[in-house]
């Protein structure tokens, strides 16, 4: 499930491509250096070169506090700050005139180091909130007793979410108090080497504490799963459709029933959550279907499957089907089969496609999930309930359009209209959103946080466009995210400009493009400077600028607004 200490160390030791460099400071009040070998070691994993600066343990609020520290000379990306619940303990104990307000006054502490932070730099901060530790002082009591230290740790760690992290966008926590729950206290924690090396994490854990911590950083960084793949028979339902018939498989409230039920809320509640489901089943199509539309026991429904793929053909070429439909990575893909075989297919087809290896046992398989981890996210919006929605549509279009045989007709017969809009208060949680999760369109994948979004929309040194996308088959929700910058009186330079591919080969860019440049005339700029920074994903808009008419110089790309051609589009604004 997860690699040992022993094998993330050698990660680090074989001769790997060139990867994303990322900066992290590791600041903690114990002993970090293994931790730090451990996240190295699963970035490399997971696709990225983590240049970690550690300071030396206790020294938190020296590095922070003091603006000529380390910490600042290293300017780092993230900032992960590790405060151990035994330190807490020792600081708890140290109070005791003051416990009953124990948890506000770190809270207070905390929130001061975060604007601190976010006051000189643009890092973003990961917190390791604290595993529970009860000192037996007041036994069950404790939780009536508001002094103690369990009602307080427990105050803590909620305040950490409700007080800081849900109202600061640069703020994350890293849970190690799940960790410890699904783990267990003394799989995380070894009192003799704590005493003697001042490390609190044991060998055991660290590359699971490590793993979450990476995950969060690489669902910022715009990489993480957004498709779950379901086989039927045995995985989402006990027996075989084809076989038993509707009345005998295993759903429900009865026997091993309950285990693929509850299995069902769960994939139900990451469906509302804005993950893709799709289903790749060997099978007749209309007796894979029967279960979702006629079985009362059902979670699950049709509804509820964006692409619906069941045939006797070879899943990996199934899941390429349904891949090239979603038009999103394999590597944001993840695959659940209970049949090794048809696991082991894919794994050998589509290395990058996640097969986790489910437990024999269906009652296992959501506590075997729950450990991996598999969904990190760093943001969440409304419009994600919306995206099963759009992604059947989506389907729907790809079969419509083969039945053209003009490419503008069918565009013609779209009726597609666009609002376009600066950012604001409502489209600012979508914005931030697409920033972080497109990583295919998108010219120079710059991140932004909601916070961010906000000093954008203040900015006089910046223009915002976003635009939406509806046609016949329905509303494809705001599509595509453009920031101008004001680099002179008479430049414009695109410093933004991506797109999500649902809504390619369909004149969206040309669309956008013509209002790039009415924003340059209407204001008075000359030329329009586009950039192309490559990454592991974004060749596909390499050609974009010379496509679109710029000329190259140098590293960047220029247009000349007085010579622009409006381009024939199908698409209407919304006026």
């Amino acid at each position: 499930m997860y690699k040992t200490f022993s094998e993330l160390k050698k990660e680090l030791r074989r001769e790997i491509p060139q990867l994303k460099k990322i900066k992290i400071a590791l600041l903690g009040d114990t002993a970090t250096q293994f931790l730090n070998i451990a996240l190295k070691g699963t970035a490399v994993n997971e696709g990225f070169d983590f240049e970690i600066f550690e300071a030396d343990f206790g020294q938190i609020s020296r590095q922070i506090l003091d603006p000529t520290s380390e910490y600042y000379e290293f300017n780092p990306d993230y900032t992960i700050i590790f405060e151990s619940t035994h330190k807490l303990l020792s600081q708890y104990y140290k109070s005791y005139d003051s416990q009953a307000v124990f948890a506000e006054q770190k809270i207070s502490y905390i929130e001061d180091l975060y604007r601190t932070i976010q006051s000189r730099t643009k890092s973003r901060v990961i917190y390791c909130n604290f595993p529970g530790i009860d000192n037996q002082v007041f036994g069950n009591f404790a939780g009536k007793i508001e002094s103690s230290f369990v009602f307080q740790l427990n105050k803590l760690n909620y305040l950490l979410s409700a007080q800081i992290a849900m109202h600061h966008d640069n703020f994350f926590i890293a849970d190690l108090l799940s960790i410890q729950n699904k783990w267990g206290r003394d799989f995380m924690f070894s009192p003799s080497i704590y005493v003697n090396t001042e490390m609190v994490l044991s060998l055991d854990a660290l590359p699971i504490v490590a793993h979450h911590i990476t995950g969060i950083i690489s669902s910022l960084e715009g990489k993480f799963k957004k498709c779950l793949i379901l086989d039927l028979d045995n995985t989402t339902w006990g027996g075989i459709i084809g076989d038993d018939g509707l009345e005998k498989i295993q759903i429900g409230s009865l026997g091993i029933g309950k285990a693929f039920t509850e299995f069902q809320y769960w994939i139900k509640a990451l469906q509302r959550r804005g993950v893709i489901l799709a289903v790749c089943s060997k099978n007749d199509e209309d007796k894979a279907r029967e279960p979702f539309e006629k079985h009362p026991d059902m979670v699950l429904k049709m509804e509820d499957i964006a692409i619906f793929v069941a045939n006797w053909d070879n899943k990996a070429d199934n899941i390429r089907k349904i891949q090239s439909i979603l038009n999103i990575g394999f590597d944001s893909m993840v695959f659940l089969d209970d049949n090794p075989f048809e696991r082991n297919i894919v794994r050998e087809n589509l290395p990058e496609v996640c097969v986790p290896e489910l437990p024999e046992d269906p009652a296992g398989y959501l506590e075997y999930l729950y450990g991996l981890n598999l969904f990190e996210t760093a943001s969440f919006s409304e419009n994600d309930a919306e995206r099963t929605k759009q992604y059947q549509v989506e389907a729907q279009r790809a079969v419509d359009l083969d039945s053209f045989t003009n490419v503008e007709d069918f565009l013609k017969s779209m009726n597609m209209t666009s609002d376009v809009k600066a950012f604001d208060s409502f489209s600012k949680p979508r914005v931030s959103q697409l920033t972080q999760r497109s990583n295919q369109f998108n010219l120079r994948t710059v991140r932004y946080t909601e916070q961010d979004v906000d000093l954008l929309i203040k900015s006089d040194d910046h223009y915002t466009l976003s635009f939406t996308l509806k046609d016949k088959y329905g509303d494809n929700g705001l599509i595509c995210v453009i920031v101008l910058e004001k680099k002179s009186p008479e430049t414009l330079f695109i410093d933004t400009w991506l797109m999500s591919c649902r809504v390619l080969k369909r004149g969206m860019e040309d669309f956008t493009l013509n209002t790039i440049v009415e924003t340059a005339r209407k204001n008075g700029y000359q030329y329009v400077v586009g950039e192309y920074l490559p990454t592991a994903k974004n060749q596909m808009v390499k050609d974009h600028y010379e496509r679109l008419g710029f000329s190259a110089k140098e590293d960047q790309w220029i247009l000349n607004v007085n010579e622009y051609k409006t381009k024939e589009v199908f698409i209407n604004p919304n006026l």
